[in-house]
């Protein structure tokens, strides 16, 4: 789902996914939301709201509407392996999560004793993205710290700049959407991890979960079990912003304190707004920070690579 894995995301979240895949509302690609309703994440990709810019040109909203994910299944059933899958398909998806309803457990309104239910009933595992016996689809679970504010950023300029930007032919780089982003204060983004249905995501996301309850994470969100074996969930992790280097390594460091050993992506929620994701004419990559964790060092510690300088940042 979420940016940039098996899935896709959305990447939503702040959340909206973050499908490869921001803060949430999914952004999957997922929202840095702007208060919202009962889980608020960020506005440009929260529960049903995808940018304008988008939704007017016909991009992943229309597409979600009439290729997403489930209507691609049930005609062409589950995708080949080998097959490179536009972008505009991740994006569908993204947003296509992102417009379901979410499973929310917010902090900030709801009783903390009321937790440790909440948690035991909706393991990602046993969430099935497109209901069971006659229930709704679920397009992402989600808990939100009480640090959590909404904050997305003028996201409705950032996509008419970003549709200038296209139609004058000017060249597109990490460079210029850096700029695009600071330009509009949109500058949330988080960390994917992407893990295999079962035992390992729904331990993962325990962890995570707990955390975020506990405030050392703001906010943080995991994609529901899909139908075809191939497709893995993934697990979004939200920061402010993805240009304070510090502020991210932070955040790394925090999931990693969960016991996450597996590797990990970050991708900037300006990319999921834009509706960058792996295979995009434009080859960039949508993630621009790696995380690998060395078991053979003493003591044990993860390596994060920029990639868009290639310095080791740890």
């Amino acid at each position: 789902m979420e940016e940039e894995g098996p899935r896709a995301q959305t990447e939503g979240e702040w959340p909206r996914a973050q499908t490869e895949g921001e803060w949430p509302r999914a952004q999957t690609e997922g929202e840095w939301p702007r208060a919202q309703t009962e889980g608020e994440w960020p506005r440009g990709q929260t529960e049903g709201e995808w940018p304008r810019a988008q939704a007017e040109r016909g991009g992943p909203r229309a597409q979600a509407e009439r290729v997403g994910p489930r209507a691609q299944m049930e005609r062409d059933g589950p995708r080949p392996g080998p097959a490179l899958v536009p972008a505009e398909s991740y994006a569908a998806e993204a947003m296509a999560a992102d417009m379901d309803p979410w499973i929310k457990f917010n902090t900030r309104n709801t009783p903390h004793a009321e937790f440790e239910a909440w948690l035991e009933n909706n393991r990602p595992s046993q969430v099935n993205r497109y209901g069971a016996s006659g229930g709704s689809n679920v397009g992402w679970i989600a808990v939100y710290g009480p640090s959590y504010c909404s904050n997305t950023g003028d996201v409705d300029g950032l996509q008419e700049d970003w549709e200038r930007l296209l139609a004058s032919g000017r060249p597109v780089s990490f460079a210029t959407v850096r700029e695009l982003a600071l330009n509009h204060g949109v500058l949330s983004g988080k960390w994917l991890i992407h893990l295999d249905s079962g035992f390992k995501v729904d331990h993962a996301w325990e962890g995570i979960a707990r955390t975020v309850v506990e405030g050392s994470i703001p906010v943080a969100k995991v994609s529901p079990r899909c139908p075809a074996p191939e497709d893995k969930h993934v697990i979004c992790v939200y920061t402010h912003a993805f240009t304070d280097q510090d502020e991210v390594v932070r955040l790394e460091a925090a999931i990693r304190a969960t016991g996450v050993k597996c590797p990990l992506s970050f991708k900037p929620d300006v990319y999921t707004y834009l509706g960058i994701y792996r295979n995009n004419r434009w080859k960039l990559c949508p993630t621009i920070y790696e995380s690998k964790f060395d078991l053979e060092s003493v003591p044990r510690r993860s390596h994060i690579t920029n990639k868009v300088t290639g310095a080791e940042v740890t």
